[in-house]
């Protein structure tokens, strides 16, 4: 009920004891984001036992896709600022459709999504788990990192992307779409907390769990653990993609840094530290 009041709050006048700063709800906003890719990660350790050090990569991805969206806003029919510094003179065929919010929304579920698709099916069918999985995963967000700090790939190399100025013909800077966007992030928190909490408790969940606990056991049930590790890693990953494309937003930048292996270090450490 705190998170919620929050935003009306924001929305009082300046002279007001009750009303909360600009600066109060982006960092809280900014929080409960990462909060979201903490729960996201718990899913896939706290219940698969798969520790994932990569989890910042999918989160960046979110955060590119709706990025892209905003960079368009601003430069309305010319090319990104980025872009004319660099004396480009046409968009890349993957920046097609970013004008447009729905198809936005598609890449921030895609683009983790589908990553993690790939990764997750050859990795699972190698049987590769463990420390190994963990490596790989870290290397995973590694190279992406390196990859997003090139200029040649279109997006931005290592400013990425911000001055953003509005988001569905809203300004990103007034009162009333902060407290929306705000609004938003509670309550995708809120969705992923239920999504955890029926999952752990389904069938599904006790399958993830004897797969952590005792997979070997599992396969002699007659279960095939990849489509159990398969499906939470990709539900996982696409649950940072959105906690991404909320973020950026808010925090008015994206850049190669927020797919530090660090950042996935630090995510590991909360959700170790909240009790996985």
């Amino acid at each position: 009920l705190v998170l919620l009041a929050l935003p009306l709050l924001s929305l009082l006048p300046a002279d007001s004891p009750f009303q909360v700063s600009a600066y109060t709800l982006t960092l809280t906003g900014k929080i409960l984001c990462y909060a979201i890719v903490a729960l996201a990660l718990d899913l896939v350790w706290g219940y698969a036992g798969l520790l994932s050090l990569g989890h910042g990569l999918f989160f960046a991805l979110g955060g590119y896709a709706m990025g892209m969206y905003l960079m368009r806003q601003a430069s309305g029919d010319e090319l990104p600022a980025f872009m004319t510094f660099l004396s480009w003179t046409e968009l890349p065929w993957y920046w097609t459709g970013t004008e447009h919010f729905w198809w936005a929304m598609c890449l921030v579920v895609l683009a983790p999504g589908l990553l993690a698709l790939v990764f997750g099916f050859f990795a699972f069918r190698s049987r590769i788990k463990g420390v190994y999985f963990s490596i790989m995963t870290q290397a995973l967000t590694f190279a992406g990192m390196l990859l997003f700090f090139r200029n040649e790939t279109g997006f931005g190399g290592n400013n990425g992307f911000t001055n953003f100025r509005s988001i569905l013909g809203f300004g990103i800077t007034e009162p009333g779409t902060r407290a929306a966007l705000f609004f938003a992030t509670v309550m995708l928190l809120v969705a992923s907390l239920f999504l955890g909490w029926r999952l752990a408790r389904s069938k599904f969940g006790r399958v993830l769990t004897a797969l952590r606990d005792a997979e070997n056991r599992l396969m002699f049930c007659g279960y095939d653990p990849r489509g159990f590790k398969l499906f939470v890693w990709v539900l996982s990953a696409v649950l940072c993609g959105l906690a991404g494309a909320l973020y950026v937003p808010q925090v008015g930048i994206i850049n190669p840094g927020e797919m530090s292996p660090t950042n996935s270090i630090e995510a590991a450490v909360w959700v170790a530290l909240g009790g996985r």
